[in-house]
């Protein structure tokens, strides 16, 4: 992987309000044209894990979910809507923690934390968006879709904001990618002195999704796609579950 020469974020703006069905490669394209952006060989798109998760249909109704014992009992300790704290349990595989206002659990996906969301989201509070059920998928059908339309193979990168151990604040990663390498391992390679390294892999899909959060931003900011241009050459056949560390290899169960 060489370094780049300059690296670029672009807004793209005017994504109007996505709602469930909706074409989303369609969208995005439309609002790029009209913003005057073209799509190069070698862009990589970043997409907000919301815009997909609605045109998916992923939205629950909070009425509609009957919360279970388990999920009272935790919801008591955390403090949390019952009802969200059902749909967390049906998402996830495991509770890791769970405390006053805090509840970790391991996604379906190998994804930390709670794994459903209300912000942003125009329902209001009676209402939760669930992640993509298969966020890999979801990036290579948006790929497919807005490559036909815009004649450009282009890297897909959906992101989401994670919080992180020992470390305060979110960031943006990578759950979703298609028609990159996501994971790149250096092991073996010189560093600048000819010394060989030994554990060094880079995880290049959550950069870029790092990247262009600084541009999303996390609340009322209204870009939930931007284009990173100018980036080392990236292109492969990675995805983000690349990036999931093996159970065997998980120091923190």
């Amino acid at each position: 992987m060489t370094p780049a020469s300059s690296l670029r974020i672009l807004p793209i703006q005017g994504i109007p309000e996505v709602g469930a069905g909706d074409d989303l490669a369609a969208l995005i394209h439309s609002a790029a044209a009209a913003a005057q952006l073209m799509f190069h060989a070698a862009d990589v798109l970043v997409v907000a894990q919301k815009i997909v998760s609605k045109a998916e249909g992923r939205m629950v109704r909070l009425g509609d979910v009957e919360p279970g014992p388990r999920a009272r009992e935790l919801a008591s300790v955390c403090r949390k809507d019952a009802r969200l704290v059902e749909l967390v349990l049906r998402e996830s595989t495991a509770v890791v923690r769970c405390s006053r206002d805090v509840l970790i659990v391991n996604g379906l996906h190998s994804l930390p934390g709670e794994r459903t969301d209300q912000s942003n989201v125009m329902e209001g509070d009676e209402h939760a968006l669930l992640l993509p059920a298969d966020p890999d998928r979801s990036a290579e059908a948006l790929r497919a879709s807005l490559s036909r339309r815009s004649g450009v193979a282009v890297g897909v990168v959906i992101n989401d904001s994670f919080g992180r151990p020992w470390r305060r604040g979110t960031c943006g990663v990578a759950i979703g990618c298609a028609g990159l390498e996501a994971l790149v391992d250096l092991r073996g390679r010189p560093d600048r002195f000819g010394r060989r390294l030994r554990t060094s892999e880079v995880a290049t899909g959550d950069e870029i999704a790092a990247a262009a959060s600084l541009l999303m931003g996390q609340a009322a900011e209204g870009i939930p796609a931007v284009i990173l241009r100018g980036l080392p050459p990236v292109e492969g056949a990675g995805s983000a579950a690349d990036l999931i560390r093996p159970a065997a290899e998980n120091l923190f169960p």
